[in-house]
């Protein structure tokens, strides 16, 4: 298999230097303590607040990402919510009645009841109509049963 031959600098032009500016300021390599993902953290906010980024600076913040959430998912283990204690954080989260989650969402004000009592749960067609009233991924309430 033939090896491509083009150098960063060909690649990248005059932003190269940026790329090494940020590999210098912050190495990418795995982080091992949470020091480390302080530091990260950082570097990402910097990154992010920022308007726009060359190539070489999205590329170093994309790897970065990808070392933050690795060591996020080997340390900080995420347990699976219920119902009702997911229904119950997006609703205080947007500030909302049960009432107006129900008239928003399309459902009676008692299975928005009885959902966060946890006596009924979830179904498909209202977790459509929920993760749309929400504004979120219908995955985010896709968790083993």
């Amino acid at each position: 298999m033939p090896r491509d031959t083009t150098s960063t600098r060909a690649v990248y032009g005059r932003h190269e230097d940026r790329y090494l500016d940020l590999v210098r300021q912050f190495p990418l390599r795995p982080l091992r303590t949470d020091a480390d993902l302080d530091a990260a953290v950082a570097v990402l906010d910097a990154l992010t607040d920022r308007d726009e980024l060359a190539p070489p600076e999205q590329d170093y913040l994309d790897v970065l990402t990808d070392l933050v959430e690795a060591y996020e998912d080997a340390t900080v283990p995420m347990t699976p919510v219920g119902d009702a204690e997911l229904l119950r954080a997006l609703i205080e989260g947007k500030g909302a009645t049960q009432a107006q989650v129900a008239a928003g969402a399309g459902l009676a004000v008692s299975t928005v009841s009885e959902l966060l009592s946890g006596k009924r749960k979830l179904n498909r067609g209202q977790i459509g109509k929920l993760a749309h009233y929400f504004k979120v991924n219908p995955g985010v309430f896709a968790f083993p049963r």
